[in-house]
């Protein structure tokens, strides 16, 4: 419990950025099974939390592009950013360290 709020400013973007990233990939595989207009309330919650992420990955993509490719280079670019925060964590030496089991 101490060691999660010790790395406070690591866990949780991480949490928010991992919980996005995991719900993108929700909406793209409930997305090939209901039409895009669906009323269902998981799917609303769906389309709210990722429709910010998208329309931010949409002015940088191609717009020849279609939704769901534009979904997989969302998470791929949640990814990235996960990855990149980690790094400028350890660059700065605040990382939290994997623990020594045993």
């Amino acid at each position: 419990m101490n060691d999660f709020w010790s790395y406070w400013y690591f866990h949780i973007p991480n949490f928010i950025l991992a919980a996005v990233m995991y719900t993108l990939m929700g909406r793209l595989l409930l997305g090939l099974f209901v039409p895009e207009s669906w009323d269902n309330y998981i799917w609303r919650f769906f389309k709210s939390v990722t429709d910010p992420v998208l329309r931010i990955v949409r002015t940088v993509t191609p717009s020849i592009l279609t939704q769901p490719v534009v979904i997989v280079f969302s998470v791929l670019w949640l990814m990235a950013l996960r990855v990149g925060y980690l790094v400028f964590l350890i660059n700065f030496g605040i990382a939290p360290m994997a623990s020594q089991g045993g």
